[in-house]
């Protein structure tokens, strides 16, 4: 059955394709959010030093209890990932893989990306819509602000297209596994605020959008985007997630 959106990973092969591709060692602290019965949470604890769970729904707590018994190194937190402390996890995670729950993983990705700078390397199964969105090049429909502040601070892959047939139950959408690695530090507020509000309007022009959350602004950014080579009346989607940073720099 469904818990809480969640659709749970049913096929021992994928798992344990999960657990190569992430690649834990002893030296690792892994955060896993929706543990779901815990087909994973058991083999990540048989690599990592230690994992974290993050589960919302109480009526799975007997199986991950079952788990964490039998492995000493897991440790359970039952609450709502995004708005639990992430940060008041000790030891602090350096890697995050887990078959995310469809409806927080984009806002979750990003929070773990700016809150939690020990975490180097993301193993996460995602709605497909949502890996090809972190991944999108400048230009396509699906590039927005998350793919800017994914691609800022991550290299982004698609690890592997995932077959609806191995969840129970069933989803009505396409899965991918989706591999991130920590490049540079997560974007500044102020950079992930320019990114979000340029975003915010996106049939509008870049100057035209920021305009509406930075009344005054519109000549300043137009002059900006110039400066960078692009047209005053460039659209969000057209810069790529550097000239962000470099834009950011220019409006201060």
């Amino acid at each position: 059955m469904v818990r809480l959106g969640q659709n749970f990973l049913a096929d021992p092969n994928l798992l344990e394709a999960i657990v190569r591709e992430a690649d834990p060692d002893p030296r690792d602290v892994v955060l896993e959010v929706g543990g779901g019965e815990g087909g994973l949470t058991a083999r990540l604890a048989e690599r990592a030093g230690h994992v974290h769970v993050v589960e919302l729904d109480e009526r799975l707590r007997a199986p991950l209890e079952a788990i964490a018994a039998e492995h000493g190194n897991v440790e359970l937190v039952f609450g709502d990932a995004m708005r639990l402390d992430l940060r008041a996890l000790d030891p602090p995670p350096s890697r995050m893989v887990a078959n995310l729950p469809y409806a927080i993983a984009t806002p979750l990705i990003l929070r773990t990306i700016a809150e939690l700078d020990a975490i180097g390397s993301w193993t996460l199964m995602v709605q497909r819509e949502i890996a090809d969105r972190l991944r999108a090049a400048p230009g396509s429909k699906t590039y927005g602000s998350p793919s800017v502040l994914v691609q800022l601070a991550c290299s982004a892959r698609l690890l592997r297209a995932v077959d609806r047939a191995v969840f129970v139950p069933r989803p009505r959408v396409d899965s991918a596994l989706l591999g991130l690695e920590r490049v540079a530090p997560a974007a500044t507020p102020r950079v992930a605020r320019l990114v979000r509000d340029a975003f915010a309007h996106r049939r509008k022009s870049l100057a035209r959008s920021l305009e509406h959350a930075r009344p005054g602004s519109r000549e300043v950014v137009r002059a900006a985007l110039a400066d960078l080579g692009l047209p005053a009346d460039a659209r969000a989607e057209r810069l790529a997630p550097e000239q962000f940073v470099a834009l950011a720099e220019r409006i201060r």
